[in-house]
C-alpha cells in the first residue's frame, strides 16, 4: 500500500478555498473498505479532544492506516499540516427507509476564526448511490458564517450537490461548510466515517507552491455558485481573499481591488 506523501497543488488548494471541500474519489482499497464495515459493527475507541494522531489512532489501526493513505496524508498536511491533532471521530449511519434527513447545518457553531480552520474527513466505504441519500453539501458556504442549524429551515439551495460516489471515497471538508446527511431511500445501510482535524502549526504555505503563479489559482478564487446573489456573492469572493492572503502569507494578493480598496484605513497612516 503506497504511503508516499502527495501534497496538494497551488490550484487544488485554491480549489478547496472556494468551494470549501475536496474530494478523493475511490482511493481507498477495496480491502480496507470491507474491513471498515466490521471496524465501524465493533465500535470506535474513545479519543480525547485534541489527541495528536500517533495517540489517537494507533501504528496499524484502521483509522491510522485510512490517514496514512498517500492522498490523505498529502491532502490533511497540505490543508492542516503535519501534525494535526484529532478533535473527535465519529461514524454516521443512515439505517434503509427511515424517512428523515438531517437539516441543512455547519459544524462550526461558534467558531469565528478567519486565519484558521479546521479540516473534517468524511470516508464512504460503501458506494453510495442516489437511492442512499448521500452528504448534501452547498458548494461555496463555508465563509458564510452561521450558527450550526441556522440554515436547517432551507430545503434545497441552488447548485447544492449530493454526494454519489464510489467506494473508498474520501472528501475533505472546511469546517464551515454548510451540510446534511440526505435521507437513505434505499434498502441499505448507510455508513460515513468522519474525524475532525485541528491544525498545530500556522496554515501557511504547507502545500506545493510551484504553481503559486498558476493563473487558473485566480479563476478558482474568482468562481462564484448559483446559490450566491449577484452582489451579495461578492462577499464570498471577498472572505477567499482574505482566506488565500492568510494560507499565502501574501497580504497584497486581491482580485479586482476589492481588499485593497476595502482595507484603505488613510486615518491609520503615519504623518511622519
Amino acid at each position: 500500500m503506497p504511503t508516499t506523501r502527495q501534497l496538494l497543488t497551488s490550484v487544488q488548494v485554491a480549489r478547496f478555498v472556494a468551494h470549501g471541500f475536496l474530494r478523493l474519489d475511490g482511493i481507498v482499497p477495496a480491502g480496507m473498505n470491507e474491513e471498515a464495515l466490521g471496524f465501524f459493527a465493533a465500535g470506535l475507541p474513545a479519543v480525547p479532544y485534541g489527541t495528536p494522531v500517533p495517540r489517537a489512532f494507533p501504528d496499524s489501526s484502521f483509522s491510522r492506516r485510512l490517514v496514512e493513505l498517500a492522498q490523505v496524508k498529502g491532502a490533511l498536511q497540505s490543508l492542516v499540516g503535519p501534525d494535526p491533532t484529532v478533535d473527535h471521530h465519529f461514524v454516521h449511519t443512515r439505517e434503509p427507509r427511515e424517512g428523515s434527513a438531517q437539516p441543512l447545518h455547519a459544524d462550526a457553531l461558534i467558531d469565528l476564526r478567519t486565519d484558521a480552520f479546521d479540516v473534517q474527513l468524511m470516508y464512504y466505504p460503501q458506494e453510495v448511490t442516489a437511492d442512499m441519500g448521500g452528504t448534501l453539501i452547498v458548494p461555496g458556504s463555508h465563509l458564510r458564517r452561521t450558527n450550526e442549524s441556522d440554515t436547517g429551515r432551507y430545503q434545497n439551495l441552488r447548485g447544492q450537490t449530493r454526494l454519489t460516489c464510489p467506494a473508498g471515497t474520501v472528501v475533505l471538508l472546511h469546517h464551515g461548510i454548510w451540510h446534511g446527511g440526505r435521507r437513505n431511500d434505499s434498502d441499505t445501510v448507510r455508513h460515513m466515517y468522519k474525524i475532525r482535524f485541528n491544525p498545530t502549526v500556522p496554515q501557511v504555505r504547507l502545500w506545493d507552491t510551484a504553481d503559486l503563479d498558476d493563473p487558473a489559482v485566480r479563476e478558482e478564487l474568482s468562481r462564484t455558485f448559483p446559490w450566491y446573489e449577484p452582489a451579495t456573492g461578492r462577499l464570498e469572493i471577498h472572505n477567499r481573499i482574505g482566506l488565500w492572503r492568510s494560507l499565502t502569507g501574501d497580504d497584497t494578493f486581491d482580485i479586482d481591488h476589492w481588499a485593497t480598496r476595502i482595507g484603505n484605513r488613510p486615518a491609520l497612516r503615519s504623518n511622519a
